[in-house]
C-alpha cells in the first residue's frame, strides 16, 4: 500500500537537539529504508522545513512502526502523519457512462 508520511512540528523542541550526529544517523537509516524500497520518495516541503515521505508498506500501522526506526522520531523530535493512499477511482466515468461530480 502507498503511503504518504508528513513530518509535523512537535512544539516546544528546540533547534540544538538536532545535532549533527543525530541529523546524520537520520539521514543514514532513511537511506537504509530507501534502499530496501519501503521509502519510495523522500522529499523536503518548499515552504517550511519538514520532510514528505511516500512509502510502501502492508498498510498504515506498519508505516508507523517503520517511521518509528528514525532516530528523530525515537527520540521524540518529530512526528509524522500517516495517510493512506488508494488509486483514485473516477477516470472508470470515463469508460462506463456514469456521471457524478466526486
Amino acid at each position: 500500500m502507498k503511503i504518504l508520511a508528513l513530518e509535523c512540528d512537535i512544539p516546544g523542541i528546540p533547534d540544538d537537539r538536532f545535532t549533527e550526529e543525530l541529523l546524520r544517523e537520520e539521514a543514514a537509516r532513511a537511506w537504509e529504508l530507501h534502499q530496501s524500497g519501503v521509502i519510495r520518495e523522500l522529499h523536503f516541503r518548499a515552504d517550511r522545513q519538514a520532510a514528505v515521505l511516500v512509502l510502501e508498506c502492508e498498510d498504515a500501522d506498519a508505516a508507523h512502526s517503520v517511521l518509528g526506526t528514525l532516530p528523530l522520531v525515537r527520540a521524540g523530535l518529530i512526528r509524522f502523519d500517516v495517510i493512506p493512499l488508494a488509486a483514485y477511482p473516477g477516470f472508470a466515468r470515463l469508460f462506463t457512462g456514469a456521471h457524478g461530480h466526486h
